[in-house]
């Protein structure tokens, strides 16, 4: 992803996903990562993703859903239950999770 998310005007609810991931990450972890982009694209209330990662392993990605109760069903799909799992317990060494509310947001001028 090479261009931040386009939401709209707040408010709106933000995922924050930050991870750390394992030697083990390559045990298709790029598969999973990608189906779930794709996944969470066709659930209701998805607004948009935005995600990075360093060479160091650690990355971040923020997604973003127009309520929380959008977010409870994303949490509770199956699919996205068993790549929680598989993140758990095969790729990575540690995580945080935070949902938060965005109140406010500015874009630059020069967004095209």
């Amino acid at each position: 992803m090479d261009q931040p998310a386009k939401t709209p005007s707040p408010p709106y609810c933000a995922v924050i996903f930050s991870s750390v991931r394992n030697a083990d990450d390559a045990a298709g972890y790029a598969a999973m990562s990608d189906r779930m982009v794709e996944l969470a694209r066709t659930m209701p209330g998805f607004l948009g993703v935005e995600s990075a990662r360093g060479p160091d392993g650690f990355g971040i990605t923020v997604s973003y859903w127009d309520t929380e109760e959008h977010i409870r069903d994303w949490r509770a799909h199956a699919e996205h239950l068993e790549a929680q799992h598989l993140g758990r317990t095969r790729w990575y060494d540690r995580y945080t999770l935070r949902v938060c509310k965005v109140e406010r947001a500015r874009t630059s001028a020069t967004e095209a």
